[in-house]
């Protein structure tokens, strides 16, 4: 071995068809030589391996003479190519204090290369280096775990923005998370109802079968342009349904269509011990129905005062309006003694922000623009499965 490499650090790069057996053969020859290992990277892409790791060649040891000559020897015979050089200690680099975060990337078809060159554009534009990119979903080119080192002080906020944008532009779902212990630790989901688990408001259907539909999305309107609050609106509302037979709601419960890949999705989380739940501005007889259709273990939402058969256009109990959800979301962690850091919530409103923001994960699931720029997260093109990614949950096809 040269002795100009005596006391450096080499960078080795092996690359060439991936089997097992190879990192330990190579490991074992560092052992033997008692050459410090002082970093290392691999992945397989379609087949191909790629490592590389950092040594520092020990000085006044024989042994050092043979180090890379095995290497090489042994590479050569695994049909490997190997490369080495020297590069700068890491005790004299200088480095910036980075965070690490993942960027899931999920599409409904196969991802393209000009997504994958607008979503590079974006992290370069604002520092972010990409460390690493793995190819997650099992069948076709449908999703990646991009992991990155992102600045201390980054401007979150302009980065969400382009980031959306590419999203929309490109029609698949991303989602920027940090790379700590409770990013696959995840226990507790908390669903909206009206546009998240259904896809349909219900007091909008009610108010279809007793006539009164137009005023009541004139009330909805009102509420969503900030003329009056949720608990205002609720009341207003369903004073108008005052006298709509109660009949009526198992006709409207028996045609609820559920949000694509919801039974699935649900499937899957309790197939691996997530508790559920669903916490709705909507109605318990719609709420309860879901619980038991699904299996969900709770379900909180507002109640509708029945009189001989009809409904008489009041709400009884609390509201379960925005402020409620949130402490809702809290007090079902506290029950199951799960942190906060361990939930991810899912809705589509604003009045789902605060259970948005409470949670650890909060997703605005097909939500209107305020919304997602809002919101922690979003997912606007695929089904509900599409989130089983969000929590690295990617060959969740072999679990049903």
């Amino acid at each position: 071995m040269p002795k100009e490499l005596n006391g450096k650090d080499v960078l080795i790069k092996v690359s060439g068809p991936d089997h097992p057996g190879i990192t330990s053969e190579l490991m074992n020859i560092i052992r033997k030589t008692n050459n410090p290992l002082l970093d290392m990277g691999q992945s397989v892409t379609h087949g191909l391996l790629s490592l590389s790791f950092v040594i520092r060649v020990n000085e006044g040891n024989d042994e050092n003479d043979h180090v890379l000559k095995d290497l090489l020897f042994s590479a050569n015979n695994l049909g490997l190519k190997l490369n080495y050089k020297v590069v700068e200690s890491q005790d004299s680099m200088k480095v910036e204090e980075m965070e690490k975060f993942i960027l899931n990337c999920v599409s409904v078809d196969d991802i393209e290369a000009n997504f994958v060159c607008d979503i590079a554009t974006v992290l370069s534009n604002h520092g972010i280096n990409i460390k690493r990119i793995d190819k997650v979903s099992p069948k076709g080119f449908r999703s990646l775990e991009i992991s990155t080192e992102v600045p201390i002080g980054l401007d979150w906020q302009k980065v969400k923005s382009e980031l959306i944008s590419t999203s929309n532009g490109h029609q698949v779902d991303v989602a920027f998370l940090k790379d700590n212990i409770f990013r696959r630790s995840k226990r507790l989901i908390v669903f909206d109802m009206d546009s998240t688990l259904i896809q349909t408001e219900v007091i909008d259907e009610l108010a279809d079968a007793h006539g009164v539909g137009e005023e009541i999305r004139a009330i909805t309107e009102e509420a969503m342009n900030g003329n009056m609050d949720f608990d205002e609106s609720l009341i207003k509302r369903v004073s108008k349904l005052e006298g709509l037979e109660a009949s009526k709601m198992d006709e409207i419960l028996k045609n609820l269509p559920l949000t694509p890949g919801v039974e699935e999705f649900v499937k899957t989380i309790k197939s691996l011990g997530y508790k559920v739940a669903v916490i709705s501005g909507g109605f318990t007889y719609f709420a309860y129905a879901l619980k038991e259709k699904l299996g969900l273990d709770y379900a909180f939402a507002n109640e509708l005062e029945i009189i001989d058969g009809k409904l008489t256009g009041k709400v009884t109990g609390t509201i379960i309006n925005a402020e409620q959800k949130a402490l809702l979301v809290k007090l079902i962690s506290q029950q199951e003694g799960i942190s906060l850091e361990q939930v991810v919530a899912i809705g589509d409103g604003a009045n789902d922000l605060p259970m948005l923001a409470t949670a650890g994960l909060g997703i605005a699931f097909h939500a209107k623009e305020i919304v997602k720029k809002k919101a922690q997260q979003h997912m606007s093109h695929g089904p509900m499965t599409s989130i089983l990614y969000f929590l690295g949950i990617p060959g969740h096809e072999n679990l049903l």
